[in-house]
């Protein structure tokens, strides 16, 4: 079976950087799939993206070695094991609250007797290889994102579920939970507090921390700090923000259209 990079990476100590995907093209994913990242997640909660988009999305990631991730628009078992079987080597599963629910997600990736994943890995048996069935519950990530209140007070819980190789944080979410404004890359002295809970706690569980961001300046502060995991990037706004950046480059030209504002992606 081919193995899964990030959990190499992770098992050799190192960081890792990713992208996000919310663009629903096979072709967009190739062109982010070539530019240098770890992994690339493709985000059917908050992207413009279905299932049948992102079939193809996986399909052009398999041009590289990037690892691919997809986060399922809830902690629903048949989506979970339906972007498996697809070829996603790891989940990101939003909103997880409780251990109960942690153990859901983790169960939904693993086939029995340890899980409840039912077979068929259609598209995954090509892109792994025969011996998927065999292999699969040691190199399939589950990672879950603490973001809720309830999540926030039962964050020791969450982290010490046995199976679950990541938690994930999704900073806005985690700033409304917190009773913030959504703020991406954020000083907040609670937010912070929270944050470096979290990581401690991985640490001591010996799990996984992820972090998304919307800069490398805070990238770099994170992957400093000892998050293993971290987003660097996604392609709407990599998109939005170059082309923003050269058209404020040229002169003697005015826009006809007025500039929307981009405002706070909800991540």
């Amino acid at each position: 079976m081919r193995m899964n990079n990030l959990k190499k990476l992770w098992r050799e100590g190192k960081t890792t950087v990713g992208a996000w995907l919310s663009i629903p093209s096979g072709f967009s994913a190739e062109v982010m799939a070539h530019t240098g990242v770890d992994w690339l997640c493709v985000d059917m909660q908050h992207g413009c993206i279905d299932y049948s988009d992102v079939v193809p999305m996986l399909t052009a990631i398999s041009t590289t070695n990037v690892t691919p991730l997809v986060r399922v628009p809830w902690n629903e078992p048949s989506m979970i094991m339906k972007v498996l079987d697809a070829g996603a080597y790891g989940v990101i599963v939003p909103m997880v609250s409780n251990r109960e629910e942690a153990e859901r997600a983790v169960a939904a990736c693993r086939y029995p007797p340890t899980g409840m994943r039912s077979n068929g890995p259609n598209r995954a048996f090509m892109y792994s290889g025969a011996d998927y069935q065999k292999h699969s519950d040691k190199e399939m990530l589950c990672i879950v994102m603490i973001e809720t209140p309830e999540g926030i007070e039962k964050m020791e819980e969450i982290i010490s579920t046995p199976g679950l190789d990541g938690a994930y944080i999704g900073p806005t979410d985690l700033a409304l939970a917190l009773g913030l404004p959504p703020v991406m890359d954020n000083d907040e002295p609670l937010h912070v507090a929270t944050v470096n809970r979290m990581l401690e706690l991985c640490k001591k569980h010996k799990v996984v921390a992820g972090m998304h961001t919307g800069s490398s300046k805070y990238s770099q502060r994170y992957i400093d700090q000892g998050f293993q995991m971290v987003m660097l990037v996604n392609d709407r706004a990599a998109m939005s923000n170059f082309v923003k950046a050269e058209v404020g480059r040229l002169t003697g030209w005015t826009p006809a259209v007025p500039t929307a504002p981009s405002g706070n992606t909800g991540y």
